[in-house]
C-alpha cells in the first residue's frame, strides 16, 4: 500500500500576525515546505487541508461580543481574504500537492476529514481511491484541526503517524492532552 502526507490548515491567519495566530506557525509553513520538497518521492499523494469559511454561524464570535476560544472563535479564515490563503513561505511546496480540502463553509470544522476537494470528494474517499494506508500528519494546530484530523484518520482505518517537529499548538497544556490522546489512539510520533 501506500503513504500520503497530510499539511493541516497552514494558512495566514493561523500563523503571526493572522487573526488566530499560532506561535511558530510560519516555522511550520517553512519546515513543511523544506519536507514536502525533500521526501515527496516517498509519498504516494501529498494533500493539504483548509479552513475555508463564508458564514459559519456561532463558529464565530458575533459582531461585538469576544469569542470565548472553547465554541467561538475571531473571524478567520474567510473565503476571498488573504487570511484564507497558504502561508507564504509553504509555497515552494504547492505545485506538488495533489488536491487540497477544504472544510468549514458554513459550519465549525476542525477535521480535514470534514473537508471535499474541489470536484467533492472526502479525504478519506480520495486517499482510498488511491490505495493509501498510511499518512503522515503535520500543521497548525496540534491541539484543534492537527488532534482532530489525526483521530478521524485513525478511525478511517489508516496507520497515523505525527510529525511532532512539523506541528505548532495553541497552548501547552491542551498541546499536551492532544498528544496523549493521539498516543492513546496508536498514533505514532515522529
Amino acid at each position: 500500500m501506500a503513504r500520503a502526507l497530510v499539511l493541516v490548515d497552514i494558512q495566514n491567519d493561523f500563523c503571526e500576525g493572522g487573526s488566530l495566530a499560532v506561535t511558530g506557525g510560519a516555522e511550520v509553513a517553512r519546515r513543511a515546505a523544506e519536507r514536502v520538497l525533500a521526501q515527496r518521492g516517498g509519498y504516494a499523494a501529498v494533500v493539504a487541508t483548509a479552513d475555508w469559511h463564508v458564514d459559519p454561524g456561532s463558529h464565530w464570535a458575533a459582531p461585538g461580543t469576544e469569542p470565548d476560544y472553547v465554541d467561538s472563535w475571531p473571524v478567520h479564515c474567510e473565503v476571498g481574504t488573504a487570511g484564507a490563503d497558504f502561508h507564504p513561505a509553504l509555497a515552494p511546496a504547492l505545485p506538488h500537492v495533489d488536491a487540497v480540502f477544504r472544510k468549514g463553509r458554513h459550519e465549525a470544522a476542525y477535521s480535514g476529514f470534514e473537508g471535499t476537494s474541489e470536484d467533492g470528494t472526502g479525504l478519506a474517499v480520495w486517499l482510498r481511491e488511491r490505495d493509501v494506508d498510511a499518512v503522515d500528519v503535520c500543521g497548525i494546530a496540534t491541539d484543534y484541526c492537527v488532534r482532530a484530523t489525526v483521530l478521524d484518520a485513525v478511525g478511517a482505518g489508516l496507520r497515523v503517524r505525527l510529525l511532532e517537529d512539523l506541528c505548532a499548538g495553541v497552548a501547552p497544556e491542551s498541546t499536551q492532552r492532544a498528544l496523549a490522546e493521539m498516543a492513546a489512539a496508536g498514533v505514532a510520533r515522529a
